[in-house]
């Protein structure tokens, strides 16, 4: 049985078994598709997702189909993967010198759920990063929190994506970035 959902103009196709990136959740997976119904409600179809790491508690989520307040989408193609990768060195970096007005727009590109951006965010951290031990200085708090998140995020799509652990993709990248 397969379900429709609209997402920024495109039609999405999901089912359970699917592997989807739920807002800042991550990557889950749709255990089942229900209709529930509450009082003086209609009946509404929901996805039901498991995250697939670092879920402890096994937690649940309940979603609706057609919810247009949450980010979902299909996890990213091991050939849409390949293609980053080999575009990763030239990506554009996106350093912004005043912290706030960074961390802000960094926030902001964890929330897109976009690999592509998570990756120029990520680069420009790393190369921030390096930049400043040269001098003997680390990146402000904020900073490394967020690159830590985009790493998570992008290596849990990843994994995914190539059939691997989380833990494997840096490795997978270095092996394979041009």
């Amino acid at each position: 049985m397969l379900f429709e959902i609209l997402q920024q103009g495109e039609m999405f196709v999901f089912k359970v078994n699917d592997y989807v990136v739920y807002g800042s959740t991550g990557v889950c997976q749709i255990t089942a598709i229900v209709n529930d119904s509450y009082p003086n409600r209609d009946e509404t179809e929901y996805y039901v997702l498991r995250p697939v790491y670092n879920n402890m508690n096994n937690m649940i989520i309940k979603t609706p189909v057609n919810n247009p307040k949450v980010l979902i989408r299909k996890v990213i193609s091991k050939h849409d993967v390949s293609s980053l990768i080999a575009a990763m060195p030239e990506l554009e970096t996106i350093w912004i010198d005043d912290s706030r007005e960074r961390s802000e727009h960094f926030k902001a590109i964890l929330r897109t759920g976009k690999c592509e951006e998570w990756i120029k965010l990520i680069r420009t951290l790393y190369l921030e990063q390096e930049e400043k031990s040269v001098v003997g200085k680390k990146l402000t708090k904020t900073d490394e929190e967020i690159m830590k998140t985009a790493e998570k995020h992008l290596c849990e799509e990843f994994a995914i994506a190539l059939n691997i652990s989380p833990d494997e993709v840096i490795s997978y990248i270095l092996d394979h970035v041009s």
